[in-house]
Order: C-alpha cells, then sequence, then structure tokens
C-alpha cells in the first residue's frame, strides 16, 4: 500500500492512496507495550504485582544493542513509564517508551511511506505524482489577522484579493474543489490557527484535514549545532500533506523528493518529516530500523562513558582535522572531498556502541548507515547529469553529517562518546595520510579542513586512486581554474572563506556575503554580480583584465545606495536571547519588534533596517522609511574588500 499519512489515535491510521489517486483511511487496532528491565525484580514484587493487575505486565525477554534482557512487557503510556522510573528511584531500565506508535506498527509489519515496494525503500528513484496545491500568501502573518492577497496554483493559477473573511473563505473553497494529496503554503504553521479561529468564528469547516481532525504541535526554542533555533506551533493535518514552505529546514533543502525520501527512510509521515530537523530524522530511521530488526528502544541511555585517563581524554577528543591555508590567489586547484566521510568511517571500520568492547560483532550503526551512505553516492554521482536528484542528494547530505554528531549526543539512542571520538580520529588519521601520500607523490597541499583537501599538481586522477588503496574511502575531485583564499584579520588564512572558478564554467563561494543569508540583499547582489564577470575569467591573466569592470560595479553600487528602497538593506539575524544586557543592533531589533506587537522568541528569524547605527536605531522590514547610509556604505566595503583581494594578492601557480 502507498501511505500518504499516518496518525495514531486510539490505534493507526494509514491514509493510503491507490493508484488512481484516491485516498482512503484504514484504521488497525494496536497498542503496543513497553518493555521493563529491573536489576532485581523481587525488590520490586509490591510494583510488579500493580503491573500485572492493571496493565497487563508479563515476563519476558527482549533484545538490546547490547543482547538478550529478562524483563516485563506492560501496557502503559510515557507517564506511566515515569512513575516507574521514581517507584524504582531509577534503578529500572525501560524500552519502546517513546517510540512513535504509527512508527513502530509500520517498522513491524514492514511498511513505510511513501512506497509500496520494500526493495525499493533505498532507490533515489521512486514516483512523487501527487496532486499538488500551491499557495502563496502575501501578508505578513506576524501582523495581519487574516490574509488579504494569495496566489493560488493548481492546475492554474488563480489570485484571491480583498477583505480577510472573504479570501479566506474563497481559499477554503478551492481547497475543497481541487482536493490536492499535497500542499505546499508560506507560512503554513503561522496562518493555519488564525484560520482556524476564523472558521470556529464563521461555522464554516477548515478543509486541510480530510476528517477535520488535526495534530498539534508546541512551539519551542533549542540549541542545534551551537545556535538557537525556533520551531514555531503547528496544526497538522489528517489524510493530507501540508508543508510550511518558509520554515521547513527539509522542503529548502531537498524540495518535495527530499521530504518524500526523509519520510521513506525515516518510516515518519510527511507531514512530520518536513518539520523535523536532519537530526531527528536520521535518528528516526535508526528507532524505525531498530525496531524492524527486534532490537528495542531504550527510553533513557543507560551505557554511560566509562571511566578514563586525563591523557587518554585529551588524546582521544580532538575534533576534525584542519590544515590552515596561506592566503592567496591559486592557479589549477584540485578539491579532493570524502564523499559523507564520518558515516562512511563508521561503516568501513564497524564503529558503534556495542562494538567498542566487541570489535567482531556486527555494529548496529555500521548495518543501518551502509545502505544510505550508498544511496548518497549515487544520487551525488547522478544529480550532475540528471537535476531531479538534487533534492534527494542534498536532504541524505544532511541526514548523514548530522549522524556523526548525534553519535556524541548525551540523549542518542544509539550513541555513546567514544563512538564520536574514535570516528574524529580516524578522520584525523585519514587526512593527515592524504596529505602525506600527496606531498610524496609531488603534489602542493594549500588547505585541508575535516573530510577536504584542496592541492596543486597532477595527475590527480593517479591520486585520487591511491587516497581509495590507503585509505579504503572514496575521493570525489573538483578542479578550479582559479581559486581565492580569503585572508582574517591577523592576516593569516581563514579556513571557511573562498571562492573560485570550477573547471564547468560556475563559481563555488563559501563565507562571503554572496552566499550569507543574513547579508542585505542589495549587498549580495552586488557580490553576486561582481562574480558573475569574474567567473567569464579562465585564468589570472584574464581575471586581471576585468578588474576594471567588477569595481565599476562596486562604484555604481555605492551611488545607487542613498536612493534605494529600504527593504533591500534589511539584515536578518536568527535571535539566541530576548533580553540584552548590552546595547546592541540586534537588541534594537527585537524591542523594535515588541514596540510593533510582534512576539518574539529564542531562535526566531528577524529582520530590520538600521536607521541609525551609531544610537542603535533601527525599524523591522516593514516600517522602514529611512537608512544609515554610511553604515551601509561600509558593509559594501566590506563586501568589495574581499573580491578586490582577487586583483591584489600574489598569485600561486603550481610548481
Amino acid at each position: 500500500m502507498w501511505v500518504l499519512d499516518t496518525v495514531y489515535r486510539d490505534g493507526v491510521d494509514l491514509w493510503c492512496r491507490d493508484a488512481s489517486g484516491t485516498v482512503t483511511r484504514k484504521h488497525y487496532a494496536y497498542d503496543p507495550p513497553f518493555y521493563l528491565h529491573l536489576a532485581d525484580p523481587s525488590a520490586h514484587h509490591e510494583m510488579l504485582d500493580v503491573l500485572e493487575a492493571e496493565f497487563k505486565a508479563e515476563p519476558c525477554s527482549f533484545f538490546t544493542l547490547f543482547g538478550e534482557l529478562d524483563g516485563f512487557s506492560v501496557h502503559g503510556n510515557r507517564q506511566l513509564a515515569e512513575q516507574i522510573e521514581q517507584q524504582t528511584r531509577f534503578d529500572a531500565r525501560l524500552f519502546n517508551v517513546d517510540v512513535r506508535r504509527d512508527q513502530q506498527f509500520m517498522a513491524e509489519q514492514g511498511i513505510f511511506p511513501c512506497g509500496d515496494d520494500p526493495g525499493s525503500r533505498f532507490s533515489a528513484d521512486f514516483s512523487c505524482s501527487l496532486r499538488r496545491m500551491e499557495i502563496c500568501i502575501r501578508d505578513d502573518p506576524a501582523r495581519t489577522p487574516l490574509c488579504t492577497e494569495v496566489e493560488v496554483t493548481g492546475d492554474c493559477t488563480e489570485t484571491l484579493h480583498g477583505p480577510g473573511h472573504t479570501v479566506v473563505a474563497d481559499l477554503f473553497g478551492l481547497v475543497e474543489s481541487i482536493d490536492p494529496e499535497v500542499i505546499l503554503m508560506s507560512h503554513a504553521d503561522t496562518w493555519l490557527p488564525k484560520f482556524r479561529a476564523f472558521s470556529v468564528e464563521k461555522g464554516l469547516t477548515m478543509p486541510f484535514s480530510r476528517n477535520g481532525k488535526y495534530r498539534q504541535m508546541s512551539s519551542r526554542s533549542y540549541w542545534s549545532y551551537g545556535r538557537m533555533e525556533h520551531k514555531e506551533a503547528a496544526l497538522i493535518p489528517d489524510g493530507r500533506v501540508l508543508i510550511d514552505t518558509d520554515e521547513s529546514f527539509v522542503y529548502r533543502e531537498g524540495g518535495l523528493a527530499g521530504v518524500l525520501m526523509a519520510s521513506r527512510l525515516s518510516g515518519l509521515s510527511p507531514n512530520m518529516a518536513a518539520r523535523f530537523t536532519p537530526g531527528t530524522l536520521i535518528s528516526s530511521y535508526e528507532v524505525y530500523e531498530a525496531v524492524k530488526r527486534g532490537i528495542v528502544v531504550p527510553f533513557r541511555k543507560a551505557d554511560a562513558e566509562t571511566a578514563r585517563k586525563l591523557a587518554d581524554l585529551r588524546a582521544a577528543d580532538r575534533g576534525g582535522m584542519m590544515f590552515q591555508p596561506k592566503p592567496g590567489i591559486y592557479e589549477n586547484v584540485n578539491e579532493l572531498d570524502f564523499t559523507s566521510m564520518y558515516p562512511s568511517i563508521i561503516v568501513r571500520y564497524n564503529l558503534s556502541p556495542e562494538t567498542l568492547e566487541n570489535p567482531s560483532a556486527k555494529g548496529f550503526l555500521p548495518a543501518v548507515l551502509a545502505p544510505v551512505v550508498s544511496l548518497r553516492r549515487e544520487t551525488k554521482e547522478r544529480k550532475r547529469t540528471e537535476p531531479r536528484y538534487a533534492g534527494i542528494d542534498t536532504l541524505l547530505k544532511w541526514m548523514l553529517v548530522t549522524c556523526f554528531g548525534y553519535t556524541g549526543y548525551k540523549n542518542a539512542k544509539f550513541g555513546r562518546i567514544e563512538v564520536h571520538e574514535a570516528i574524529t580520529a580516524r578522520s584525523r588519521d585519514i587526512l593527515i595520510q592524504t596529505k602525506d601520500l600527496a606531498e610524496s607523490m609531488g603534489f602542493v597541499v594549500l588547505h585541508g579542513i575535516v573530510d577536504c583537501l584542496w592541492v596543486q599538481g597532477s595527475p590527480v586522477e593517479v591520486l585520487q586512486q591511491r587516497i581509495g588503496d590507503v585509505t579504503g574511502l572514496r575521493a570525489e575531485n573538483e578542479h578550479f581554474d582559479w581559486i581565492v583564499f580569503l585572508p582574517l584579520n591577523d592576516g593569516f588564512g581563514a579556513y571557511n572563506r573562498y571562492y573560485g572558478r570550477l573547471s564547468d564554467g560556475s563559481m563555488k563561494v563559501r563565507g562571503i556575503a554572496a552566499r550569507r543569508h543574513d547579508a542585505p540583499d542589495i549587498i549580495r547582489s552586488m557580490q553576486q554580480e561582481m562574480l558573475e564577470v569574474m567567473c567569464t575569467a579562465k585564468d589570472t591573466g584574464e581575471l586581471a583584465r576585468v578588474r576594471d569592470k567588477v569595481r565599476k560595479i562596486y562604484l555604481a553600487a555605492l551611488q545607487r545606495l542613498p536612493l534605494a528602497d529600504p527593504r533591500t538593506l534589511a539584515i536578518s539575524r536568527r535571535i539566541s536571547r530576548t533580553r540584552y544586557t548590552h546595547r546592541c543592533l540586534e537588541g534594537a531589533a527585537v524591542q523594535a519588534y515588541r514596540d510593533d506587537g510582534v512576539e518574539v522568541a529564542p531562535g526566531m528569524k528577524i529582520r530590520y533596517i538600521v536607521r541609525d547605527a551609531r544610537r542603535y536605531q533601527v525599524d523591522p522590514e516593514w516600517r522602514a522609511k529611512t537608512f544609515d547610509v554610511p553604515y551601509y556604505r561600509s558593509l559594501m566595503e566590506k563586501a568589495w574588500n574581499d573580491i578586490a583581494y582577487a586583483f591584489g594578492g600574489r598569485v600561486m601557480r603550481p610548481g
């Protein structure tokens, strides 16, 4: 069966789509137990008697990552599990408590969303020919009670414009008549609660759900990879896929194909997959695979870090290896990139929590990551000639990137810090091996960072082959006709700020305004225009000849700046807090949002225009009328300096 959506309400609801596109609901009674292990059951006999009488507790055995355990199956919810923990003073070990029941049901049955052939789950060739409806709402949901200008695209495009109550009622009618399977909607998670309040007030039926029921996700702020993120509350419809095109990271990076692939791998409905982070998706994938293989999922992590000597800790936990570049312009450079290096190391070296003390055992993590790593290699290769694989490849890249970090996460179901350290230790050895090998073959190593190495020399194909033979990992190659490594303020080379012309005529850019989402549009577009001109230069000689043309772009942008539309000068920031002890532009922007009645939370993105930098005066994007010209001129100058460096630095040629 082709599963479009899954829900758990007193059993599992699978919303299935047949060949004609008809979507129907199939309900399955399902009440799985969780599992309980006690080191000394006799010490808790009274509690066990109650569990047997009221929650159908029965003795059983079950398999964990580390082997078989004896215990009890208990039919109850998370609240009961937490009471058991408190009753036993956290002596109890609990499993399968917080596994999503619809996901667990599908894993046990060997089925998955968005596909009906078990053999195709790890294939990039799957159909996503679903009836789609795109809803583009022009209004700002933070400041408008109801939308007044909407563009709806289905079989044709319609524009709705007028009073909010009329536009929303007409929108409801279009959803009902088109009856899409997938709705792509701007700021959907912010608009839907407003729509529901309106429909209740007017006695209308909100048609996004096929049965009128909605699941609710609460808003929250959280830390992820060193920065604060924010997730809006959401109403999720039953039987239809609703994707917030502005807030869904998975959709932004992978498109609809990426969302469907995430759903296929994780066993989560597309509605959930679109709203979760790549880290949650790879975690869910591991949970699905564990249940499918008959391995119970721990509620709390019990395999604590072992006691070690301080010297051993210092040797083990050093992170990835980096070689700092010398700033400059380099010709004929090859970037050697280990595709999905960290997960590949997990697979090749059999790294998993249970193999640390038993290296000969077949590890869980290598077994479940191997097909995803293989699929990523395939999509990375195929997207070069077939762009339709690009979204799936990007989604797989992010899932595999986060699987490494997840091994060291304190609450990871199948992680352990020693595995995390073993992976980075192997990666350091591999990068050093690769550097030494390249230099022994006459190559010059310019730069290296974790899983990439930039070298000058030839023949690079022979080097790639030797790297594969020595390390067991495959290194992809991108050739730069020329590349610029930018300097830090202290004059040393920056690790992650560079740009250069690839052999196919395109530009690869990292760390400068043209690549940064927080840079004002006017500065980002200025730098992009400069890079388009520089991209026509096949070598540094031709690059020098376009300097005047590039500088004219900068001078013209400076001249136009005083008359610019303030909206093109908006600075984007993801705020980490809502209270500031020192005066700063970001704090002033947060206060400006509050003054306009817009609630802010840590992790939210805000956009503001600087009216007076010296006095820390800013305006929200929608209210700005004037701006601080000298402040924005300084930002333009900084962006120009990054480009001008390509015309003033010494050219480093091979040999």
